[in-house]
């Protein structure tokens, strides 16, 4: 196995996927959960981000290219997305508002967990380490970035059991400014590659 490839990928995987400061975002989008749910929510969340990331770092290339799709395009799209969550968070309404949507796979599997950042790291990682070895290191650095995104989900669940309402409100208008932040970010970054 290669250490480097594992590591590499390993650390920009863990960054990009921001496990802190996915928490709150995942805290206020699952609040009318019970805490059962929102550890099942959770789990969902961490095992579709995870087959995301993999099927995109080994078919993401070929899937990209067929659809004549950029990088940059992909980063709008999940910009925007993106600032969809943040507008409800900001608002105080729960997202998503419909009753058939699970918020496990939007928002919190993609785009927050398996976003365009996460996306274009693993086709690139898998392009630049391209023998068995580097393959393995990349797949199980993937496995390992996306279940300490679980764990820190999991662990965040438990510790707002003792926070107040009105805190938890605050907070979620808080970082709902913050995410819309980061995805204005994303959309600029999408337009500068692309243009």
């Amino acid at each position: 196995m290669n250490w480097r490839a594992f590591g590499e990928t390993f650390v920009t995987l863990l960054v990009i996927t921001d496990p802190i400061g996915n928490a709150p975002v995942f805290l206020a989008v699952t609040r009318r959960m019970s805490p059962a749910e929102r550890q099942r929510a959770a789990v969902r969340a961490v095992i579709a981000a995870g087959v995301l990331i993999l099927g995109f770092a080994v078919f993401g290339e070929l899937v990209l290219r067929y659809l004549h799709v950029s990088i940059g395009s992909l980063s709008i799209a999940g910009g925007l997305l993106l600032l969809l969550v943040a507008l409800e968070m900001l608002r105080g309404t729960d997202f998503p508002t419909g009753e058939d949507e699970d918020v496990a796979l939007v928002p919190l599997a993609t785009p927050l967990v398996a976003g365009p950042g996460a996306i274009a790291t693993a086709i690139v990682v898998w392009r630049n380490h391209p023998h068995v070895g580097g393959h393995v290191a990349v797949v199980l650095a993937i496995l390992a970035a996306v279940a300490c995104v679980g764990i820190t989900l999991i662990v965040a669940e438990r510790l707002t059991r003792a926070l107040p309402a009105s805190v938890f409100s605050l907070l979620t208008r808080v970082f709902g400014l913050l995410l819309s932040a980061i995805a204005v970010q994303l959309v600029v970054d999408g337009v500068r590659a692309v243009s």
